[in-house]
């Protein structure tokens, strides 16, 4: 199925809960090589580009690490170290420092809570997705942290061409709602950049994956830049990661305290 027109830009709606779960659920990758490119000449059918960014999908069993956050939106700034662990295909879990907030995301469940405010969220993905627009999942958020593209690229028809470093994507049909743009670094044919927009809402979503670690045969992340624009609002998050171990037996302590108060949404 095609995206929503509204996929993506729906993120920039999203406030407290929302930036709660989402910018805190990235990987990265220790000792690593930084991946560099140069100036692409050759021209490469989009197909192949597509068949390519599947055929090299992370394989790993579990990842833990660390992640750091820079989060800005006019004169409010933020910066915090989370603890990270994530079990493929069946967990993801995170940890400010002192546990002061945690979280614990499964295919079937989305659970939280934050000590300083005493309060916790426990349901499934359908209060995200309202806010978003368009239909989120554990896999979704999965595909994000592996720097893959969110939804799959396999079900429309894309125009390509070179573009400095990267190979540029456009659909082949044009949405006067939703404009979408994707970048692919040649090497590895992980995401470079996506970036959506609806111009007519003045709304503008840019995930910027400013360059991979090489850890053996393995590609992950290594700086992110998030842009996200409506009106004349802006909001910037800025995530790196590091200390990245792989397959290691992982356990995910999570227990919501008793006493706090649940988030009710509607």
């Amino acid at each position: 199925m095609a995206p929503d027109p509204n996929i993506y830009i729906g993120l920039i709606k999203a406030k407290t809960l929302l930036l709660g779960l989402i910018i805190f659920l990235f990987v990265g990758c220790k000792s690593a090589k930084t991946i560099t490119g140069e100036e692409i000449t050759k021209d490469i059918p989009a197909k192949t580009i597509i068949a390519n960014h599947y055929k090299n999908k992370l394989d790993f069993t579990t990842i833990s690490g660390k992640i750091k956050i820079d989060y800005s939106e006019g004169s409010s700034t933020q910066s915090v170290g989370v603890s990270f662990r994530m079990k493929k295909d069946q967990a993801i879990w995170i940890s400010a420092p002192l546990g002061v907030i945690k979280a614990y995301i499964t295919p079937g469940r989305v659970s939280f809570y934050n000590k300083l405010q005493n309060e916790y969220f426990d349901g499934d993905f359908s209060y995200f997705s309202d806010i978003l627009g368009f239909d989120i999942d554990y896999f979704k958020i999965q595909n994000l942290l592996t720097g893959e593209a969110l939804f799959d690229l396999r079900e429309l028809k894309y125009n390509a061409q070179p573009n400095g470093k990267y190979y540029e994507l456009t659909p082949k049909k044009s949405s006067e709602i939703l404009k979408s743009l994707f970048f692919v670094e040649p090497e590895n044919y992980k995401l470079a950049r996506q970036q959506l927009s609806q111009p007519v809402e003045k709304r503008l979503l840019d995930i910027h994956y400013k360059n991979y670690l090489k850890y053996g045969d393995r590609v992950l992340p290594h700086e992110v830049g998030i842009m996200a624009i409506e009106s004349m609002q802006r909001t910037f998050i800025e995530i790196t990661y590091k200390n990245i171990e792989f397959d290691r037996d992982l356990n995910f302590p999570y227990r919501i305290p008793k006493g706090y108060d649940e988030i009710l949404v509607k």
